[in-house]
């Protein structure tokens, strides 16, 4: 299968190694990525902000730039949410990178070898826009050796909400506490989630706590492979 890869801002500026992992899985399974390299911002800061226009301006472009293009995946559940609200016409098109492995691809084990206890958070929009439901967990499930422990409030929000977090600080840094202090109990090494706007607002707080737990989106999980 011929797939084209929508990176995200976050992914491109700050977590390349997501990409860099979400391609290599892929490639593994044997299909073939391409990257629009015209390809920019989804709108979703604009659209929370209240910039519809602006955000229409960006889904409209983003529908040029991967015109042609039967199956898009990125490894943003929020950027996939944002775009298939601003273009309903991109379901069955545009994807999630778990959601396309396992509902498009029928795929669960990648091959993936990670013995380290992990511990899956549940990101606010990958419940309510994309509603992967639990394939993330049947990928987590099928990689050689890893434990997966359960988070006590698994669905519980971290705090980040794009701009929520910016405008509302306080409440933000309260719930990315209660978070991080869920995690630190159910004695994980590692974190994971499909959102890594999620995963760096759970890193930064572990970190600030100097807490033994680190993050890692999924595909990057995915992507380790026994020697």
């Amino acid at each position: 299968m011929r797939v084209a890869l929508f990176i995200t801002c976050i992914s491109d500026s700050l977590t390349p190694e997501v990409g860099r992992s979400t391609v290599e899985v892929l490639e593994r399974l044997g299909h073939e990525v391409v990257f629009p390299p015209e390809q920019t911002c989804c709108g979703q800061m604009h659209l929370n902000s209240g910039y519809r226009e602006e955000a229409d301006r960006l889904g409209e472009r983003f529908m040029r730039i991967f015109d042609g293009f039967d199956t898009i995946v990125a490894p943003s559940s929020s950027c996939v949410g944002t775009m298939r609200e601003l273009h309903p016409e991109l379901h069955g098109r545009l994807f999630e990178f778990s959601e396309l492995l396992v509902t498009r691809l029928g795929v669960t084990d990648v091959g993936a070898s990670f013995p380290h206890r992990v511990a899956y958070h549940a990101t606010c929009h990958s419940l309510r826009l994309t509603a992967i439901g639990d394939a993330p967990l049947r990928l987590l499930d099928a990689v050689a050796g890893l434990e997966r422990v359960e988070l006590s409030e698994e669905r519980e929000c971290c705090g980040f909400g794009g701009t929520f977090a910016i405008e509302n600080a306080d409440t933000s840094t309260a719930m990315v506490i209660d978070k991080c202090a869920e995690i630190a109990a159910s004695g994980a090494g590692v974190v994971t989630a499909v959102d890594s706007s999620c995963l760096m607002q759970i890193g930064g707080r572990l970190s600030r706590e100097g807490a033994a737990v680190r993050t890692m989106h999924l595909a990057e999980i995915l992507n380790q492979t026994a020697a």
